[in-house]
C-alpha cells in the first residue's frame, strides 16, 4: 500500500512539495511575460530538433519579448504624434520603416492597412530663389 507522500506510481520518496509552497512558471522565474513553457512546447511540436536545451525557449521569450516592447513603444509613439490614443496598423508601419534596424528585420514583411510612408523626392519640390533663402535667414 502506498504511503500518504507517495502518488502510487513509481518509486516511493524522492522531492516532496509542500502544500505551502506554490509552483511558480518558468517565465516568472525569468522575470518575462512572454510564455516560456508554451514556447517550449511549440519548439518541441515544430520539429526544429530532437532535443532542445531547457535555456533555448527562455531566451527566445526573451528576444520576442524585446522586439514587442521595441516594435510597440515607437507605435505608441506614432500614434501620440498622430493626436491618437489607440495603436492601429498605420502607427505600426510607420514605427516599423522609420526605424532603421527594425525596417531591415522586416523588410519583407507587408502589413495590412499599414498604407506607405510619406516621401517626396527632393527634386519635385519647389526651388527656392536665393532671395527667398536669403529672407528666411535674416529673421
Amino acid at each position: 500500500m502506498p504511503s500518504a507522500k507517495s502518488s502510487g506510481k513509481g518509486k516511493i520518496g524522492g522531492k516532496v512539495k509542500n502544500e505551502d509552497t506554490k509552483s511558480t512558471s518558468r517565465s516568472t522565474r525569468a522575470g518575462l511575460q512572454f510564455p516560456v513553457s508554451r514556447i517550449h512546447r511549440m519548439l518541441r511540436r515544430a520539429n526544429v530538433s530532437k532535443r532542445i536545451g531547457s535555456g533555448a525557449p527562455v531566451y527566445l521569450a526573451a528576444v520576442l519579448e524585446y522586439l514587442s516592447a521595441e516594435i510597440l513603444e515607437l507605435a505608441g509613439n506614432a500614434a501620440r504624434d498622430n493626436k491618437k490614443r489607440r495603436i492601429n496598423p498605420r502607427h505600426l508601419q510607420l514605427a516599423i520603416r522609420n526605424d532603421e534596424e527594425l525596417s531591415k528585420l522586416l523588410g519583407d514583411v507587408i502589413i495590412s492597412e499599414g498604407g506607405v510612408v510619406p516621401y517626396i523626392n527632393p527634386a519635385l519640390l519647389p526651388a527656392k530663389s536665393k532671395k527667398q533663402s536669403l529672407d528666411s535667414q535674416e529673421v
